[in-house]
């Protein structure tokens, strides 16, 4: 599974309208230095505001964006003694997480998976399909919840945001200074900025944010693995061994594209291991099973 956060697709998408309509309504202009060189500590401040701005952006209406994109619904008064387990199992861990209690979700999906996201630690929701319900034990499900409420508990979502944020703001910095350099050296132009300007720093930041994503994978690997160990600690190291190897042996593909990296478990991208957003699940067992 691909895995690609709804976070860091929102991300991509604020970030860009952002920086079309900062150019737009001409604050880039604020960058030229006396029509000649670029104004680094004006760009600084720029990048920094557009960077922040979509990462928190994309943070506030991740719940939103996420019941709206796979259909799940929250359990406001649950139907049925599976609904009621599933509310008390994220109320319990909750508690012990030390967290508030989270809006809890299902959503229909024939294969298993579950998320967790929100803006923050006692404000967020965990969210189980339908096909994790009806394909594991209890006991495997209470460990996946686990997973999902350590995430919470960890406050990765708020830490990706930041993280993302800074990306963002060096991608934005860099693709501006690329793009003032072409203009500069290849098309010669020797005060302002020509359409040279615009055009390849707009390319420079789609590839740079591209590369940029190595940074923002390489922490969701490890905020697997803390979130496992969380789990472990939550409801032992057993139980959350047994629900991995479930899902090892069962195919995962069921969240959309851009919701892929908040799910419980994902594999290698078609590129490269340092497109994944989740570690292999055997290197997840191994390293639960080192921690005993």
């Amino acid at each position: 599974m691909k895995r690609i956060a709804l976070f860091l697709a929102t991300n991509i998408a604020v970030l860009m309208v952002l920086s079309i309509s900062m150019r737009l309504l001409g604050f880039e202009g604020l960058l030229d230095q006396q029509g000649v060189d670029l104004n680094m500590n004006a760009l600084l401040v720029y990048a920094a505001v557009i960077g922040f701005t979509g990462s928190f952006i994309s943070l506030a209406i991740s719940k939103w964006s996420a019941k709206n994109m796979t259909g799940a619904k929250v359990i406001t008064q649950p139907r049925n003694e599976s609904e009621q387990w599933l509310v008390n199992t994220v109320q319990k861990q909750a508690e012990q997480a030390g967290i508030g209690m989270p809006e809890v979700a299902v959503y229909d999906s024939a294969t298993p998976n579950a998320f967790a996201t929100g803006m923050n630690r006692n404000n967020a929701l965990v969210a189980v399909s339908s096909g994790l319900l009806s394909s594991m034990t209890r006991d495997e499900v209470e460990a996946v919840l686990a997973h999902e409420v350590s995430h919470v508990a960890n406050g990765d979502m708020v830490t990706m945001a930041l993280i993302q944020g800074v990306v963002n703001t060096f991608v934005i910095v860099l693709s501006r200074v690329v793009g003032h350099l072409v203009d500069r050296v290849v098309f010669k132009t020797e005060r302002g900025h020509g359409p040279a300007y615009w055009i390849t720093s707009i390319i420079a930041e789609l590839v740079l944010g591209i590369l940029a994503s190595l940074i923002t994978r390489w922490f969701s690997r490890q905020r697997e693995y803390r979130a496992d160990a969380g789990a472990a600690k939550l409801v032992g190291p057993n139980k959350m061994i047994a629900a991995l190897q479930r899902l090892n042996n069962t195919s995962t593909e069921a969240l959309p594209e851009q919701l892929n990296a908040l799910g419980i478990s994902g594999g290698a991208s078609s590129f490269s291991e340092l497109f994944m957003t989740h570690p292999k699940i055997d290197d997840r067992i191994n390293a639960l099973r080192q921690r005993n």
